[in-house]
């Protein structure tokens, strides 16, 4: 039986609760880490004083233009963000909300995740190495290369690594440089076959590199979508899959050939 005047306090004392459990949130940590447009460099530059690509065992060219990997910087692994941090992120463009787990290792302490992003790029530069000698023919171990980024880690510079070296031993196979003398941005894991993996935070690095002067930004193809979501003016976006098509696309710039997009 329905008496009047009940329901309105039961609505009532059924909303307390609500307005707590609300009131906890706001203050409580969230799983969430928080991103926003990191450093770029050249990997065809110096880092810190020293070469980030020096080659040994073969001549090598004066390269111009650039060819810049790019980072986003997030909070750390242990840092507390709270829904208010979640809530304006979502309405920036220039930051993004990403699961804590999608960023870092579970389990790990703050070193231990720090070791295993060190890892993770010791293993990217190894592989681009050996994918950068596949796609010019040139038997692994025939040069010593190295590769020096200090501050960096995780293996999203892998192609870029790999299309320095490329540069600096061959350029676009015809005596200019494979950049055209632009500057060159991008992302994208490599393997030791050549075949580029997709990363994370990719609308933010497109931020960086424009910011930092780039034009053209290599982008996995898997991840064309994101790329487009805040792609700043100025900005072409390149979609590759395997080494050999971003070292095609490149040289297509200069040269009149397809060229694909996303």
């Amino acid at each position: 039986m329905f008496t009047p005047g009940t329901r309105p306090r039961t609505l009532a004392l059924c909303g307390l609760p609500v307005v707590a459990l609300l009131g906890v949130a706001a203050f409580a940590p969230l799983p969430f880490t928080l991103a926003q447009p990191g450093t770029t460099a050249n990997v065809l530059g110096d880092d810190h004083g020293a070469p980030v690509i020096s080659i040994e065992g073969a001549p090598t060219r004066d390269t111009k233009g650039e060819l810049r990997m790019t980072t986003i910087v997030a909070t750390g692994p242990k840092a507390d963000v709270g829904i208010g941090d979640v809530v304006d992120s979502w309405f920036r463009t220039d930051r993004a909300v990403l699961p804590r787990d999608s960023v870092y290792p579970t389990g790990g302490s703050e070193k231990e995740i720090e070791k295993h992003n060190l890892d993770d790029m010791a293993r990217s530069q190894d592989d681009a190495v050996d994918a950068a000698l596949n796609h010019l023919g040139r038997k692994p171990g025939s040069v010593d290369v190295t590769l020096h980024l200090a501050d960096v880690g995780g293996p999203s510079a892998g192609l870029f690594f790999a299309l320095g070296i490329v540069d600096k031993l061959d350029g676009d196979g015809s005596g200019g440089d494979l950049t055209g003398g632009r500057t060159v941005a991008g992302t994208g894991t490599i393997d030791a076959d050549g075949k580029v993996g997709a990363v994370g935070g990719v609308s933010l690095k497109t931020q960086a590199a424009r910011r930092d002067g780039a034009t053209v930004f290599l982008v996995p193809k898997a991840e064309c979508k994101e790329a487009k979501s805040e792609l700043p003016k100025g900005l072409r976006l390149i979609p590759v899959t395997t080494l050999k098509d971003a070292v095609n696309s490149l040289r297509a710039l200069d040269h009149g050939g397809r060229i694909p997009s996303c």
